[in-house]
């Protein structure tokens, strides 16, 4: 029997824990069979000698025989339902009214009837472009949006970004939470990147273990991928490498990657079509009229998208607090080559990204021209190398380099040492060079170091606490604001004017920036004639409906940060980091004891503290330990138990070191049995 199950929805009972499915049945085969019994049947010859009435009783035995033929199939499908169902994996998922919703045949029933993150049913529409983010929007770097239409769904970038706050201490990174992809992971149909930043791959090797999609992206991003994922030798991974103005099929999704101008090769936009419209997203970019291996963003493409019509735009906000054009990396060129021929007889340290390729070509064409040695510290200042040298984006001459163990044999005008650290980083070369901690290297009045970046937002301070000690040491230092030693690889005002000139888009959402950058994006897109009521500003988490008639905020998803520590991931409100800021706001008490059998004190208590008693308070340890045996001393019914007694000592300690110095340390509490 043909059927067709229109709805499968469970209802939770807390006292009997009871799921009933109800289905409705289009029931196409009762209606063909009494379509059947409805039409006058073909009389043939051989029937012209039967009795009276015999063809309607024979119709009607028929239709008889269907009808119980059809109930008992419907029956068994009724059975056939309820023992799959049995035999299946259910994932409930509670809503605020109690319900469950059942997964039946890895299908999403949240997804199927609309139901929304919050447990409150939202009306879908199902002729628009739903947008939703899981970073990159209020808030500089971990980049992730996806797109879903219909039963598909596609990721754009997949980003990380490092530790901004004091509440994650010993955190490496921090990545996109996805938890709502998990959730609908069959319907993903890829995941397409801009670029090979950190902010846009880095949090790869994290995610693809639960997706397991495709990943397009430039040659240079998947190569890069591709050495991330060496260190995950578990995690396979299909890449996809494309060129610019190629295509890819992705579901309902068809996506065009358009070249653009960035610090990085290998950066595309999007032109990205659904049967909602026309979408593109700029990534991260720059125009640039004189760039290096002429790579132009392609605007020529932009203007032919904005005379198609564009439906939704959505472009990074970086530098919109800055007026002008950037400049071009031509520019920094010239400005480099100027301070090697000035400091000639001097070591040259240049600090600068990792991945910024086009700067890496312009240091090393210098070297080869003023005859100095390279060599590189840092691990990914290598990685990028080597991989960029691998596919053809990097050409050097390879007896330019040096092992870093060798740099004291060579005059410090024969030397230039690239290196990491331009953004201040604890454990970068540069940070433990200044600080005097770097064994293989011993800064001196006659090194020049140039800093060829700017400060990420938020490591302003950490920046200059490394230049300070460079100055200390006697160095010259070279950085952004003394000369033109950086360009930025993001759009200045004029240069988002002219993206937003040639798309003319009907709506427009400013991302890849905090929400001041945003909002000073949005008042630009105004002042170019497009309406405040088709610009919104999205946030983390916001599901956002585009279709030609307006755009709006529906719902919201699971969102949020994931945390990387070491090996582990965790969530922000674990245990692990609760425990790790208490340690560093009110230190650490250790009490450690011996007790018999009847409940005597037999030796102790002893307590090891640490970044919690001062020089000179000592007198609180012995009051310390002198309250830990009275609170004993006051419970002798309780001194046999001793789970009991490390309970009484961990809470008496906290309140008794609260009380005496205003903190709360974290107390741990041994008691042995001698």
């Amino acid at each position: 029997m043909n059927e067709n199950l229109q709805k499968e929805q469970a209802i939770s009972s807390t006292s009997s824990q009871t799921l009933i499915v109800n289905q409705q049945q289009n029931g196409n085969n009762i209606a063909s069979a009494s379509t059947n019994v409805a039409q006058k049947p073909r009389m043939h010859s051989y029937n012209a000698g039967l009795p009276k009435n015999f063809v309607k009783q024979t119709l009607n035995k028929n239709a008889q025989k269907n009808a119980t033929e059809q109930k008992n199939a419907q029956k068994k499908s009724n059975q056939n339902v309820a023992s799959k169902s049995s035999n299946l994996k259910i994932n409930t998922q509670k809503n605020t009214q109690n319900s469950v919703i059942v997964d039946v045949n890895n299908r999403n029933l949240n997804q199927m009837i609309g139901i929304g993150a919050k447990g409150k049913k939202q009306r879908q529409n199902n002729k628009a472009l739903r947008v939703m983010f899981l970073g990159g929007v209020g808030e500089i770097g971990k980049n992730m949006m996806v797109l879903e239409y219909g039963n598909d769904i596609i990721i754009v970038d997949c980003g990380a970004t490092f530790p901004y706050a004091e509440d994650m201490p010993g955190i490496d990174l921090v990545v996109p939470d996805i938890t709502y992809l998990i959730q609908n992971k069959n319907r993903i149909r890829g995941m397409v990147i801009t670029h090979g930043h950190e902010d846009h791959i880095g949090a790869i090797p994290y995610v693809i273990g639960d997706l397991n999609v495709p990943i397009y992206g430039s040659k240079l991003a998947v190569a890069l991928i591709q050495n991330k994922l060496k260190e995950f030798p578990k995690i396979k991974a299909k890449l996809v490498s494309v060129k610019p103005r190629d295509i890819v099929k992705l579901g309902v999704f068809s996506i065009e990657f358009i070249n653009v101008c960035h610090s990085i090769a290998g950066s595309f936009a999007m032109a990205i079509t659904c049967p909602a419209g026309l979408m593109v997203h700029t990534g991260d970019f720059k125009i640039d009229y004189t760039p290096l291996n002429n790579n132009y963003t392609d605007l020529t493409r932009f203007a032919e998208l904005g005379k198609q019509g564009v439906m939704l735009l959505t472009s990074e906000s970086t530098n919109v607090e800055r007026e002008g054009n950037s400049i071009s990396e031509k520019a920094v060129g010239k400005t480099l080559d100027d301070l090697f021929a000035k400091y000639k007889d001097n070591r040259i340290f240049v600090a600068t990204f990792a991945s910024n390729v086009y700067r890496l070509q312009e240091l090393l064409d210098l070297a080869e021209k003023y005859g100095r040695k390279v060599t590189f510290t840092g691990r990914s200042m290598v990685n990028v190398t080597e991989t960029a040298y691998k596919i053809g984006e990097l050409k050097f001459n390879r007896n330019l380099f040096i092992d870093i163990d060798k740099v004291n044999y060579y005059k410090d005008s024969e030397l230039l040492i690239v290196t990491t650290g331009s953004q201040g980083e604890p454990m970068s070369a540069l940070t433990r060079m200044a600080s005097g901690e770097f064994q293989k290297i011993k800064l001196d009045n006659n090194d020049c170091i140039i800093f060829s970046s700017s400060p990420i937002p938020g490591n302003e301070k950490s920046v200059n606490n490394v230049i300070n000690n460079l100055y200390k040491i006697g160095c010259t230092i070279i950085y952004d604001q003394l000369a033109e030693v950086h360009a930025s690889g993001h759009a200045y005002r004029e240069e988002l004017k002219l993206i937003h000139y040639l798309l003319k888009p009907k709506h427009f959402m400013p991302v890849h920036g905090e929400y001041r950058h945003q909002k000073l994006h949005k008042d630009l897109a105004i002042s170019m004639g497009e309406e405040d009521r088709n610009i919104l500003l999205p946030q983390i988490g916001d599901v956002i409906e585009v279709h030609s008639k307006g755009i709006k905020k529906v719902a919201t998803i699971p969102s949020g940060n994931r945390l990387v520590d070491g090996l582990g991931y965790g969530e922000l409100e674990s245990v692990v980091l609760r425990d790790r800021k208490q340690l560093s706001e009110d230190g650490i008490a250790v009490v450690i004891m011996s007790m018999n059998k009847t409940g005597e004190i037999t030796s102790g208590p002893e307590i090891i503290s640490r970044g919690l008693v001062y020089d000179g308070e000592d007198t609180l340890v012995k009051e310390a330990k002198q309250f830990i045996i009275d609170t004993i001393n006051a419970n002798p019914e309780r001194q046999t138990d001793y789970a009991i007694i490390k309970n009484d000592i961990r809470r008496s300690l906290s309140n008794f070191f609260f009380r005496k110095t205003k903190r709360r340390p974290m107390v741990l509490a041994f008691v042995f049995e001698n």
